[in-house]
């Protein structure tokens, strides 16, 4: 399977405490720590690709979670849809916590894990 990364991307101005707690969520979540603790998944922050389709005024940051070794396409689609569960929930905690709107999330597969 090409697609062995999962690049998560906050939108819109997002802070740079933003993207550490979502990294901090996202290692948390029950499924994700279990693979992180066996080696199969590693969660990086990142500089983030300039393309264009951040906010100019965002952090320049991404989160990248990395499957280590062959990767099942189920797994793949697991681990994809636990992050996507995992950031809706940051962003309901963070509406509940914080004032104001969450920035937004872009969470795409992509090849080039490293």
């Amino acid at each position: 399977m090409a697609n062995t990364a999962i690049r998560v991307r906050l939108m819109q101005g997002a802070s740079e405490s933003d993207i550490r707690a979502l990294k901090a969520w996202l290692e948390r979540e029950r499924k994700l720590e279990g693979l992180r603790d066996s080696g199969v998944l590693e969660v990086q922050e990142r500089a983030g690709a300039q393309d264009g389709s951040a906010s100019p005024m965002g952090a320049g940051l991404e989160i990248m979670l990395v499957l280590l070794g062959a990767v099942t396409p189920k797994l793949f689609e697991e681990v994809f849809e636990q992050v996507k569960s995992g950031v809706r929930a940051w962003q309901e905690n963070r509406r509940a916590v914080e004032r104001g709107e969450p920035p937004e999330a872009e969470i795409t597969a992509d090849s080039d894990g490293r």
